[in-house]
């Protein structure tokens, strides 16, 4: 908890009257006051601030699924039915599709994709495209305002299906609790992009199209890709968190070998057995009981060494035939595993820190790039300082400084007023 010292921050922003009845509205599970806040939030209509800070006390219920890969993975269709099979099982779906922007209006260029066919008339999935508005990694400010929406109005589960733009995909993380990357069989290139960092975020991977050739080496080679990313575990084997494993870890999920409180006490366990057995094996002519007791004490040692092994999840590789749903249902399994493992292993506290404190950062870069950019036109706009510089009449440091010194003074005195209070 912050400390008292810690500095107050600003009440939330003031909802209008319209806006306050917009939000009661989409709590109250309105489709359509949920659709008119997603479009302000796109659009950045004046007012949607307060509309999101005021969702945001609503939020924290929905599994949020990031599907990403490159173009032609067979994402849209995947996630059409990905949305169908949560359906039949009752949950309710909210998906956002991130297209490419639109060079002109900053829209999404595809628009309600058709290929998103199966769910149309049910009124517990919600599909939106939105624009990923330039942004390489696909996902913009505004796509995760619109998760929020999704997540206060009381989906289930939220998906988003991201522009393939790359390793610079990572931009999912920062919105996603599970990512599940996408790669087509015999896609060589691939696989090397996912060599070049788009490895990192992955939680499943599907080899989707996997009635295609090339299917099985193109499994082969992300389990081999995984198993050097952990270190020498593999997703079938030691350190295992995928859905076989939850299962077989008992009721609660928890990893045999662990405490009552879920956590494995550093290795302690481990090094006590071993520092007894060494004491009392240095002696000769021990008795059988005495032998069993130090094969009992190694067993458990053993256990203890797998359980702490097992403290970091490992993703699982599937396979899927998207257009006939096979292989659906196994993905869901894996992805109810992951987010069963963020829960009890208490990596979605970890996870949703990251998450704010990307956004924060992101929303202050902005903002303050904004007061950036009103201080440059009063300074005459950005040519008339460039040619100037050019001009030799002032640098680029000086015209900097000349920028920010009066943010940076604002700042000064915002802190020594906290200061005196």
């Amino acid at each position: 908890m912050a400390g008292s010292d810690a500095p107050a921050f600003a009440d939330a922003p003031t909802l209008s009257d319209d806006d306050a009845a917009l939000v009661e509205d989409l709590l109250s599970g309105s489709h359509r006051a949920l659709a008119r806040v997603i479009t302000k939030i796109e659009n950045r209509t004046p007012g949607y601030r307060a509309i999101v800070s005021a969702l945001h006390e609503h939020t924290g219920g929905a599994d949020v699924i990031g599907i990403t890969g490159s173009p032609g993975a067979g994402k849209s269709t995947l996630v059409d039915k990905l949305a169908a099979a949560y359906r039949d099982r009752g949950d309710t779906v909210g998906v956002i599709a991130v297209d490419p922007s639109s060079p002109y209006t900053g829209g999404a260029v595809l628009g309600d994709r058709i290929r998103m066919g199966s769910n149309v008339g049910d009124m517990d999935v919600f599909f939106r495209s939105m624009s990923a508005r330039g942004q390489l990694g696909g996902l913009s400010t505004a796509t995760a305002d619109a998760v929020k929406a999704l997540d206060a109005f009381g989906k289930d589960v939220v998906v988003l299906e991201t522009v393939g733009a790359g390793q610079n995909e990572v931009d999912v993380v920062r919105t996603a609790d599970t990512v599940a990357v996408l790669v087509q069989p015999g896609s060589g290139d691939d696989v090397q992009t996912l060599k070049a960092g788009i490895l990192e975020i992955g939680d499943v991977f599907v080899v989707n199209k996997a009635d295609m050739d090339g299917a099985q080496r193109t499994v082969a080679e992300l389990e081999e890709m995984v198993h050097r990313r952990e270190g020498g575990t593999t997703g079938r084997g030691a350190g295992h968190h995928g859905a076989a494993s939850m299962a077989s870890a008992g009721g609660d999920g928890s990893a045999a070998g662990h405490g009552d409180d879920g956590h494995h006490d550093g290795g302690n366990h481990g090094d006590g057995h071993h520092d007894s057995d060494h004491a009392s094996g240095s002696g000769h002519g021990e008795s059988d009981a005495d032998a069993d007791a130090h094969a009992d004490a190694d067993t458990h040692a053993d256990a203890d060494a797998h359980a702490d092994a097992d403290d970091s999840w490992t993703p699982d590789v599937l396979e899927t035939v998207a257009n006939s749903g096979e292989g659906v249902d196994a993905l869901i399994e894996a992805f109810d595993a992951h987010a069963a493992y963020l829960r009890e292993s208490g990596e979605i506290e970890t996870t949703e820190r990251r998450r704010y404190a990307e956004e924060i950062r992101t929303l202050v870069r902005a903002d303050v790039g904004s007061l950036a950019t009103a201080e440059i036109e009063r300074h005459g706009g950005i040519d008339r300082l460039a040619e100037r510089v050019r001009d030799r009449e002032t640098d680029p440091y000086a015209v900097a400084e000349a920028i920010v010194g009066p943010i940076a003074d604002c700042v000064d005195e915002a802190a020594d007023g906290d200061r005196d209070d």
